[in-house]
């Protein structure tokens, strides 16, 4: 089954704080994700210049299709970006990392997420999307979609109107498979309507964490999960230390977490998801594809930001192999 991800193409700038003083001077709240405008971006990197940073491409959907690249997945992905230099390092990377991109292009800076990092591994963002909220529905041509089995979509899309329902309906008139990650509890209050519209309609495999799920449903993690499993084929609901749990099916399983030494959570759902799509994409069972992704989230949470170094690949690989009896 081939996967193509849809999602907000932003280049990561990562930056690791020396205490949570700078959140509440900011005005931000950690471990939330608040979208900003081009002037707000600037001034928050300028202020905090002298800490250590790295720039790597990201967008939640963008690192789930990278992973599965990597794993052996065929894997696309669609984006909105800039004319910047930005723009063409983010298109190179992701061509570098084995996916085939469909790139929206346009006059002026592309997106950027700058990821302030706790002691704690927390992770609050930033967000400017710039160029990519644009991204219309009608962009998208059918003959992408077409090579494609499954549609993923980050929920951060729900705000995009042009979007989301649009691309969710044709995509489900065209029999592909459609995959949600919920994304943030602050998208899930400001459109829980929508939500509670699209996901039994239009959605087949639903990604959430727990307190999106508990925004979602108004329930604990256990109990959210059944609910949700009655309106789409799979779900997941990832609960941090404590691991994952799946269902589908009339199951559920519970996974547990891999890794205990949490140095950046930045990318541990997204490093799920591609695991746990990539099991789904090669008929694994339920509980070996929650496995898959909870190999994946425990080989990017003791690095930071998004992405697993590139050294570890061959050891998961054949973890992978050993998770699904090859």
């Amino acid at each position: 089954m081939k996967v193509i991800g849809i999602g907000n193409a932003l280049l990561d700038v990562l930056l690791r704080l020396d205490g949570d003083d700078v959140l509440s001077e900011m005005g931000v709240k950690k471990g939330a994700m608040d979208l900003i405008d081009e002037s707000a971006m600037r001034e928050i990197q300028q202020a905090q210049a002298g800490l250590q940073r790295s720039e790597v491409p990201g967008g939640s959907v963008g690192n789930t299709m990278r992973a599965m690249a990597r794993l052996g997945a065929e894997a696309g992905y669609i984006g909105k970006i800039g004319s910047d230099e930005a723009g063409k390092v983010y298109e190179a990377k992701t061509k570098e990392a084995g996916v085939n991109p469909f790139f929206v292009r346009t006059e002026g800076i592309s997106g950027c997420s700058t990821v302030l990092i706790s002691p704690d591994g927390e992770r609050t963002m930033a967000t400017f999307l710039g160029p990519a909220e644009t991204l219309s529905d009608g962009e998208i041509p059918d003959e992408v979609l077409r090579r494609y089995d499954c549609v993923y979509m980050e929920g951060y899309l729900i705000s995009n109107d042009k979007l989301f329902l649009p691309l969710l309906k044709r995509a489900k008139g065209m029999g592909l498979k459609v995959a949600l990650d919920l994304s943030n509890f602050n998208i899930v209050n400001g459109f829980k309507d929508l939500l509670e519209e699209a996901i039994p309609a239009y959605v087949d495999i639903l990604f959430s964490n727990e307190s999106e799920a508990g925004a979602y449903t108004g329930l604990a993690a256990r109990e959210a999960l059944d609910v949700i499993s009655g309106d789409v084929e799979m779900a997941v609901v990832t609960v941090g230390k404590d691991g994952a749990l799946a269902g589908g099916h009339g199951k559920v399983v519970h996974v547990e977490a891999l890794n205990s030494h949490v140095v950046d959570t930045t990318g541990a759902g997204d490093n799920f998801a591609a695991g746990f799509l990539y099991g789904y994409s090669v008929g694994a069972t339920l509980e070996q594809s929650a496995k898959l992704g909870s190999l994946l989230s425990a080989n990017v949470i003791d690095v930071v930001g998004a992405q697993i170094p590139e050294g570890r690949w061959e050891q998961i690989k054949l973890k992978v192999n050993e998770i699904l009896g090859k």
